[in-house]
């Protein structure tokens, strides 16, 4: 076979017939440290239950009684032939901006009769849980009987058990503290008069006391340990379509969701009716999970805070809904408010809002996306209105602009170049693909503008299917892929600098999209070889990318593209360079690994592998970790040596390197 190498061509021999084939060849300057590695984040929104009904464990749906059907969740009990009505009222509510509660009427001679709560598909309770009950309530005509709040089993027996005396006609809180004596998965809420008489009750709420860092209106702790595993750069929230909303109206409004429960006012989800074959009439925001809560997540996860916020115009998909640009500047004021809430010192009105809030700490914001997945030049002429002052007001803090739904259609084309003569700063590429197209784009980014503007993967993940299919699974097949394409981001992190797979919570019984980062349901949760492939770019991500080149037979599809993958990292604290050698075939590759400025290797090194049996395994309820990673020692020969990787197989070498003088 010919060769041209270096301007001459060579005759390149085949192995001895018998012979292991040579291997590929792996040159890594170890000398040589570049741009700091790119940044593996999480991107949070309201998709599959992944707020009410998950990240916030609030376990009675639609607690204050302000969905559009205002009994949406509830229904009626009657115990032993017990009879009576609910209504719900709006005269003389305990606040405003939540104007609904709910009449209990009981008659008849009989206890027994109120209303149950199902929950987010039951509610989820571990044996020995406990939960704060609390309701507002008042006796509206004098003396009332007893309330009892039960939490029953799905056959009706019960779980825990308590009861409230309330007395007078002004609203006022009650609260008691119950544990569950067995796990039960789908359990509900029974609240039940125990003689005749009427009372009025809002605002009913089941929490789980053992919340994240056991914070009141907390978030629930197993999914939050999930996102802190994964040690993430950035916390990007609340979304998505939702910052968008299917009109204006419904978009989402950062000032409506801090503050007291009771002033927060509740949305409907944009995923309620998005696709009929997923229909979730139910779905509705809360806001229980509010600004103030993700700031304090980022927190928590040492991550940098990146909020996305409405730039005028509802989702593209939907009605397109656009702010004329000369009504743009309350939403403008609406940024330079969430700079000054997050930042803002305390003598400064917002400032002393996060004061008020129980921070008087700044929330060192310094990352904020203007729209979301938005397109064309109205997205352009309100990018540039947006930019103009927030450049000008607060130079600290890095825009983030979208090109648009998919990495390379007309829309992101038209997009590109425009933003760049607008001097972005940060412009977010979004791509749902079957996994060859990652596979086939590992080498996407060698060519883009080192000066220009910064990429932001904001929004990435294999389909297994095809997008918006209900067949698409978290299998092997797809972590891999992303996993080839998380090595080329990695090799030109001077351009890519953020990354963050996307949606990132799932419910089990409740989703609209998949595949996602994490599956739960009501009591546990696991997570997919998806996220375990983030998991180990960001655990293992180092303090220098370092230049790699793969030489030799490297293994091709059918088409000519790569399927062997590098990229390399230094560790400075610790003294290693940290390799990522990804597998694409279905056979064992050999690959001499040359360390060049490298004076000595440490004998032992130490591999995580990541691989599955089967491309089409998938982690499960009842089998979480059929794949994850796998840590042993392997020896090492010298700043030379040949490592074999497994077919279909992510390997992480740690190797301790000393450096020549």
């Amino acid at each position: 076979m010919l060769a041209l190498v270096g301007g001459v061509w060579l005759i390149c021999l085949g192995p001895a017939r018998g012979a292991e084939p040579p291997p590929v060849r792996l040159i890594v300057q170890a000398d040589q440290p570049g741009a700091a590695p790119t940044r593996h984040g999480v991107f949070f929104e309201d998709i599959n239950y992944g707020a009410d009904g998950g990240l916030y464990p609030e376990r009675v749906k639609n607690r204050a009684f302000e969905f559009p059907d205002p009994l949406m969740g509830w229904h009626e009990i009657g115990r032993a032939g017990a009879s009576g009505s609910v209504a719900v009222l709006t005269d003389d509510p305990f606040h405003p901006t939540s104007p609904n509660y709910l009449r209990i009427t009981a008659d008849g001679e009989s206890a027994g009769y109120g209303v149950a709560n199902g929950g987010f598909f039951g509610m989820g309770a571990h044996r020995g849980q406990r939960f704060t009950v609390s309701l507002r309530a008042r006796a509206p005509h004098g003396p009332a009987p007893l309330l009892t709040v039960e939490l029953v089993k799905r056959d009706g027996r019960p779980l825990a058990r308590t009861t409230f005396r309330v007395t007078g006609s002004e609203w006022a809180r009650h609260t008691r503290t119950i544990k569950v004596s067995v796990t039960e998965p789908q359990a509900r809420l029974e609240l039940s008069l125990t003689a005749p008489g009427t009372l009025d009750v809002d605002d009913v709420s089941l929490f789980p006391r053992d919340t994240w860092k056991r914070r009141p209106n907390g978030l629930r702790a197993d999914l939050v340990q999930w996102l802190a595993d994964l040690k993430p750069a950035f916390l990007r929230f609340p979304g998505g379509c939702i910052v968008e909303g299917r009109t204006l109206a419904t978009r989402y409004q950062w000032k409506t969701t801090i503050g007291k429960l009771e002033e927060r006012r509740l949305i409907i989800n944009r995923w309620n009716d998005e696709f009929q074959h997923r229909p979730a009439p139910d779905y509705f925001q809360s806001f229980g999970l509010g600004f103030y809560e993700y700031f304090l997540l980022a927190e928590d996860l040492g991550a940098e805070p990146m909020p996305i916020l409405n730039c005028g115009m509802a989702c593209q998909f939907n009605s397109g809904e656009l702010v004329p640009l000369d009504e743009l500047d309350p939403y403008i004021q609406d940024a330079l408010d969430l700079i000054e809430v997050a930042n803002g010192a305390v003598t400064s009105p917002w400032g002393a809002r996060r004061a008020a809030l129980g921070h008087p700490r700044p929330c060192g914001l310094k990352l904020l996306g203007i729209g979301n997945e938005q397109w064309g030049p109205q997205y352009l002429e309100r990018y540039e209105a947006f930019a103009r002052v927030l450049t000008a007001r607060h130079p600290e803090v890095q825009l983030i602009a979208s090109a648009g739904p998919r990495p390379e259609d007309e829309l992101f084309h038209f997009l590109w170049p425009r933003l760049r003569e607008l001097n972005a700063a940060i412009v977010d590429e979004h791509c749902y693909a079957r996994p060859e197209w990652f596979l086939d784009n590992s080498q996407r980014y060698d060519a883009y503008d080192r000066t220009g503007p910064k990429v932001f993967m904001g929004e990435y993940a294999a389909q297994s299917d095809k997008v918006v299919s209900i067949a698409n699974r978290n299998n092997w097949e797809c972590a891999l892929a992303e996993a080839a394409y998380l090595t080329g981001l990695e090799r030109n992190s001077a351009v890519v600098t953020l990354a963050c797979y996307a949606p990132l919570f799932g419910h089990q019984e409740g989703w609209q999209w998949r595949p996602n980062l994490i599956w739960f349901n009501n009591l546990d949760a696991y997570g997919t070889p998806n996220y375990y492939v983030q998991q180990l770019f960001s655990l293992h991500r180092g303090d220098h990318v370092l230049p790699t080149q793969l030489e030799g037979a490297v293994p091709r599809s059918d088409d000519g593209q790569p399927r062997l993958y590098a990229s390399a990292t230094r560790d400075d604290r610790r003294g290693e360079v940290i390799l990522k050698l990804v597998n694409a075939t279905p056979t064992p590759q050999s690959v001499e690994i040359l360390l060049t400025g490298a004076r000595s290797v440490k004998r032992q090194a130490h591999m995580i592998l990541l691989a599955g049996s089967h491309l089409r395994d998938v982690n499960s309820f009842s089998e979480p970790r059929r794949v994850v990673p796998h840590e042993s020692r392997v020896r090492v020969d010298g700043p030379r040596f040949v490592q074999t990787l497994r077919p279909h197989s992510l390997s992480v070498l740690r190797l301790g390197v000393s450096l020549e003088r």
